[in-house]
């Protein structure tokens, strides 16, 4: 059987085409970006620890599903109300876990959800006001078994 050149430069088109699409889909191992995240999130601003409340188990049997409940002392009102938190963890390939937004129809400044961490690690809540105040708060979840990629 002959190869003709149009099946040969096919065949060349195909191979690269699988080499590029194994390498897009093979995750970067980069360093973890939280304090870069929190200084766009908060412009460089320092959070006050206080008025965020972080409710997450001491240890995770499994970091594939990891329950958070995120709260912020706030009135929420139109004139004082919690706008935004951002979750982070500084032991993740990708330090950005979650974010919320609020209003002051909202009611309370509470959220629940599950996340994925690749292993012990600390997790940062920040949460933002209205009028550009940042509050902070900090917890370390053990997890015996990682859940992004481990």
């Amino acid at each position: 059987m002959m190869i003709t050149r149009r099946q040969t430069f096919l065949l060349g088109a195909a191979a690269l085409a699988a080499t590029a699409l194994g390498q897009a889909v093979t995750p970067a191992l980069a360093a973890n970006n939280l304090d870069e995240m929190a200084k766009k999130f908060t412009g460089g601003t320092a959070p006050v620890e206080g008025k965020v409340k972080l409710d997450l188990p001491e240890i995770a049997e499994n970091g594939n599903t990891v329950p958070i409940t995120v709260s912020v002392e706030s009135p929420m009102t139109d004139s004082d109300y919690v706008s935004e938190v951002i979750v982070l963890a500084d032991g993740n390939p990708n330090a950005g876990v979650a974010t919320f937004h609020f209003t002051p129809a909202s009611g309370v400044a509470e959220a629940n959800t599950r996340i994925r961490l690749a292993g012990t690690q600390n997790i940062v809540a920040i949460a933002k006001t209205k009028d550009g105040k940042f509050y902070t708060a900090k917890k370390q979840v053990k997890v015996t078994i990682g859940g992004c990629g481990g």
